[in-house]
């Protein structure tokens, strides 16, 4: 075989090609694939060479009408490209306007997966130059529809999907994956898919997503990234039953099944990869983020987005928004709607740092943040029956019911929602809070946008236009007496790509809070005097790759100062090192 297509390749025409070994005018079926029957076994035989029809397969290197007439000569792509050759930017442009053609916005999701997977430059140059317009389309809100829909609108598989099928075997699961120099794993097992409760192993989508922006946003090479998903069953009756399910069809195993697989997956992942891969915990189910990120906190280099990421974010915007608001964050009082992973790691974050700038201790300094769970605020009268996590909220007070009630005797100047429960924020609670604040601020988290605890209109209308307000998914502006409000987007992607971009060229080792901390501070620092003007305490995405150059500066700086940097010496411009260790989507010549 190898002796025949090494004759081609140097001019020989299968024409000339000897009569034995063609079948019908045609190269010869050497291994027998095509005078098989359909139940005879054949092997499916590769080679791999990054010319002629394999590199217009191949996403990684495949750049369309935008191979130039030497490239087509030297790769053997005569006559498998029509005539035209068309820049990268022209290529773009044809995209953006095909992709603004759909109403659907699962259309325009699944219209830029198609993307990537055919050409991966061209989709990371749409989704660099074009952050604001389809960051909705690849993430949060759209990417939870997709989710749903996974087993009705899947092609071809992206990441690895590590059943209870695998057990004992995971390490070769991890074996197949082609890529050997892994930096960051996006991993999730489906219970809690945004505020869509368990979707199994349809929230492939998810690490998927994040990955897509750990590259756009913050620049990690797309070969570094692996998305993985853990399939230990689903309770979601409606997968169950529904024939396009592409996950194990059982319920969720539990207890020490599910332990041992998790233990498994993060002893191959550092056996495989090293101490240095980041691996991400997303949309775990409360029980099992908390134990994870415990467990493997002192032993990997592992981050919870919806604990660690969500806090970052929103304490970033808190901060900046004592700008517009006047006072230092102890003096501010904090009122949470949800008591699960993201509003227990936003609240302890906000402890810290609260506790950092005063040099009080952290235990004084939770007592200006209280909490509502689906049973009322927390207070100590309710400890025993309290989960661990929601012990350390339990303060002195008489119990109170309802939202509307914690806020008139809380009287917060700080209104939080991570509940994953829409429109919680009435019209009654959003009035009483603004009755006692100048200017109350509002940050309703819960994604996607139909869980969204008040839509930013309403926080405007309901406080004459006086709320500070920030929502996990989008919101456009809003026009209240004259006056246009933009809604800012307390959205993770803000840090976790530059959280991990600092991770990487510090080559930590372990995440700390206080590199938490640290890019909070690097977020806020990026809200500049006329993004406060229009309200907005977090600055526009169309910066984004400059926030998460300082971002990752800043963390990776912690690290060095904690020591738990590895790469070494430490650089001296961390800001430089950051920017030039960004992949750019820009198409590369190929000789």
């Amino acid at each position: 075989m190898e002796s025949t297509l090494k004759d081609i390749r140097d001019g020989a025409s299968v024409l000339e090609l000897d009569p034995k070994s063609t079948v019908d005018g045609g190269v010869e079926d050497v291994y027998g694939e095509d005078r098989a029957t359909e139940d005879q076994l054949v092997t499916p035989w590769t080679f791999s060479v990054a010319s002629g029809y394999s590199l217009l397969r191949d996403p990684q290197y495949n750049k369309g009408l935008a191979f130039t007439l030497k490239e087509r000569e030297t790769h053997y792509l005569r006559g498998l490209l029509p005539p035209a050759v068309i820049t990268q930017e022209l290529q773009e442009r044809k995209l953006m306007n095909n992709i603004r053609q759909y109403q659907v916005p699962l259309q325009k999701y699944m219209a830029m997966m198609e993307l990537q997977e055919r050409n991966e430059r061209l989709f990371y140059k749409l989704l660099v130059d074009n952050v604001e317009e389809l960051l909705p389309v690849v993430y949060t809100p759209t990417v939870g529809e997709a989710c749903q829909k996974y087993g009705s609108i899947f092609k071809r598989p992206q990441g690895l999907y590590i059943s209870l099928n695998e057990k004992g075997k995971i390490l070769e699961v991890l074996k197949n994956w082609p890529e050997r120099s892994i930096q960051v794993i996006v991993v999730t097992d489906g219970e809690r898919i945004l505020g869509l409760g368990d979707l199994g192993c349809q929230g492939m989508g998810i690490p998927v997503g994040k990955l897509s922006l750990y590259t756009a946003l913050g620049g990690i090479r797309p070969s570094a990234c692996l998305p993985v998903t853990i399939d230990v069953g689903t309770n979601n009756e409606e997968l169950l039953k529904d024939e396009f399910y592409i996950g194990l069809r059982q319920r969720r195993a539990t207890g020490q099944e599910y332990a041992d697989l998790l233990h498994e997956f993060m002893s191959a992942v550092k056996q495989n990869y090293g101490e240095k891969v980041l691996v991400q915990f997303e949309d775990f189910a409360n029980h099992n983020a908390f134990e994870l990120l415990s467990k493997y906190g002192t032993t990997h280099l592992v981050f919870n987005d919806d604990i660690q990421g969500t806090a970052s974010v929103v304490l970033a915007g808190v901060v900046a928004a004592l700008k517009l608001v006047g006072g230092t964050l102890a003096e501010h009082r904090f009122l949470f709607l949800g008591a699960g992973e993201a509003g227990t790691g936003i609240a302890e974050l906000i402890a810290l740092e609260i506790s950092k700038q005063t040099k009080t201790g952290v235990e004084e300094t939770r007592k200006k943040i209280w909490l509502v769970d689906s049973k009322g605020l927390i207070v100590s009268s309710r400890k025993d029956s309290l989960q661990h996590f929601k012990k350390p909220w339990a303060h002195e007070h008489e119990p109170v019911n309802t939202l509307l009630d914690a806020v008139k005797a809380i009287k917060p100047t700080v209104l939080i929602g991570s509940s994953g429960v829409g429109k919680t924020f009435t019209k009654e609670v959003v009035e009483a809070i603004a009755s006692f604040n100048e200017k109350p601020i509002i940050l309703a988290l819960s994604n996607p946008t139909s869980q969204s605890e008040c839509t930013a209109e309403e926080a405007y209308t309901w406080s004459k236009g006086r709320a500070i307000f920030a929502s996990g998914s989008p919101f456009d502006p809003v026009e209240y007496n004259g006056k246009v409000y933009v809604p800012g987007q307390a959205n993770n992607a803000y840090i976790f790509p530059g959280f991990g971009m600092g991770l990487v060229i510090s080559g930590a080792i372990r995440v700390h809070d206080d590199m938490l901390l640290a890019a909070s501070e690097a977020l806020a620092g990026q809200v500049t005097k006329e993004n406060f003007d229009k309200g907005l305490i977090y600055p526009p995405f169309s910066n984004i790759r400059k926030i998460s150059a300082h971002i990752a500066a800043n963390v990776a700086a912690k690290a060095y100062e904690l020591g738990l940097a590895t790469r070494l010496p430490r650089p001296e411009n961390l800001l430089k090192c950051a920017e030039s260790s960004m992949y750019t989507p820009a198409y590369r010549t190929y000789r």
